[in-house]
């Protein structure tokens, strides 16, 4: 086994706020309706139910949840669907008529859908209960779901999600065994993403996913660039990025200043805006943190010069590999690590790519991801209002500026360092469990708390 996670995998394309709570939701309710409509007793079917534990129970409504899975029980998938036709489907205190799997007629009432936020399942904090019942109320199947973080789900009992074939050309478990590796090969870490990449498809086809995920990316950076209004969700937050691209234009025809650093910020702000409001998004490697790995590409395209799409797709590669690590040996999940986990996770990824395709060294690169991920440490996941707004919006324009910033200083170094990403990511783990539960996408503590009590 290795560490390593398929780039078609990590980066999928779904819809907000949140790869946890809405895409994730999303796949299992979709899994759990085909398996319904298959099993010999699914004409039968009558009723489905569905329960939310921990932290989808806590922070759920807030995150689309309920709408997730009646669209995942309709068969809508996150990759394919309109991000409209989701938004509404949960029928609060009425009733509706769905069809599960798209085949099948059942009834879905508001409260077949209940929240348990202080009842915590022993596979992770995220985890849904669905149940069929037949017209006399008897049980025709129950399946439990985990939303292990990034849009990845677990049945219970499965240890495994990721579909990878035995015997992959290059293993590695570390940060330390990856730079080795490329030392002793003399190759970079896209290349090793891309040689293991070729044992799961055909080059063409991962080549063309790399690029189906880059314009996804750069289709979300410019619709959150244009669009006006507020987010939706009650607290009234406007959209800034669409304002910030106005006056950067304006700043930049009168040459008034250098504004590199502040497009970074609108790209990473556009993106979230976009994810906040239910848009087309790509898991990076989760929703929370879509933002920071979009926002440094669109840098290194707009502001870098010889910028290009070989470049993109090395950037995509050298990402994927850093995130693998932290998901095998750490957490990307906001429930499980707090916002260490994405966040942090992002920025280390980006800084790692972005060293990568400003012609780093392997050990640089490691040297850029530890960087990133040292100073993101203990971060807490305290969304306000169990939205994916505040802190999450500006805490990704933030983490884009770090990451472009442990990129340059490593780059001025030789890539030796007293702390190793491989340290830093087991210190992350080790945080994310000792770190109170109130805050880990609970909204329970911090920001969430404060800010509505003052």
């Amino acid at each position: 086994m290795t560490a390593y996670v398929s780039a078609l995998d990590l980066f999928s394309v779904g819809i907000g706020p949140s790869s946890s709570h809405t895409v994730g939701p999303m796949r299992a309710a979709r899994d759990f309706a085909a398996e319904c409509v298959a099993t010999p007793q699914g004409a039968t079917i009558r009723r489905v139910t569905c329960r939310l534990f921990g932290s989808l129970g806590a922070t759920g409504l807030g995150h689309g949840t309920p709408d997730a899975v009646l669209a995942g029980l309709a068969g809508m998938s996150p990759e394919t669907c309109d991000p409209a036709a989701v938004r509404g489907l949960w029928p609060g205190r009425g009733e509706r008529e769905l069809l599960l799997a798209g085949v099948l007629p059942v009834r879905v009432s508001g409260g077949d859908l209940t929240f348990e936020p202080f009842v915590r399942l022993p596979g992770h904090p995220n985890a849904l209960t669905l149940t069929a019942f037949d017209a006399d109320g008897a049980v025709v199947l129950e399946c439990t779901y985990y939303s292990v973080g990034g849009g990845f789900i677990l049945r219970d009992g499965e240890d495994d999600h990721r579909p990878l074939p035995q015997g992959l050309p290059h293993a590695f478990d570390t940060a330390a065994e990856l730079v080795e590796l490329c030392a002793r090969r003399d190759t970079t870490f896209a290349q090793v993403a891309l040689e293991n990449e070729d044992a799961i498809r055909d080059r063409t086809k991962t080549l063309a996913g790399l690029d189906a995920i880059w314009s996804a990316m750069a289709a979300c950076v410019s619709a959150g660039l244009y669009a006006t209004g507020s987010l939706p969700g009650g607290l009234g937050v406007r959209r800034r990025a669409e304002r910030m691209r106005e006056r950067l234009e304006a700043v930049d025809a009168a040459r008034e200043r250098d504004t590199t650093h502040e497009w970074l910020q609108a790209f990473a702000l556009a993106v979230n805006e976009e994810n906040a409001s239910g848009g087309r998004v790509v898991t990076a490697p989760t929703n929370g943190a879509a933002g920071i790995l979009p926002a440094v590409a669109s840098y290194y395209l707009r502001f870098v010069p010889g910028a290009s799409p070989d470049g993109i797709r090395e950037y995509l590669l050298t990402a994927t590999v850093i995130g693998s690590l932290f998901k095998a040996n750490a957490s990307i999940s906001g429930a499980e690590a707090g916002c260490q986990g994405e966040v942090g996770s992002a920025c280390a990824m980006a800084a790692g790519a972005l060293c990568a395709v400003l012609g780093g060294t392997p050990a640089q690169v490691e040297n850029a991801a530890e960087i990133a991920m040292e100073h993101h440490l203990g971060l807490t996941c305290d969304p306000v209002g169990g939205l994916v707004q505040i802190p999450c919006i500006e805490r990704n324009a933030i983490a884009s500026s770090t990451a472009v910033n442990a990129a340059r200083m490593a780059l001025n170094g030789d890539g030796v360092h007293l702390v190793s990403l491989d340290t830093v990511i087991e210190t992350m783990r080790q945080t994310g469990l000792d770190m109170s539960t109130k805050y880990k996408e609970t909204s329970t503590g911090g920001l969430a708390v404060n800010v509505i009590e003052c």
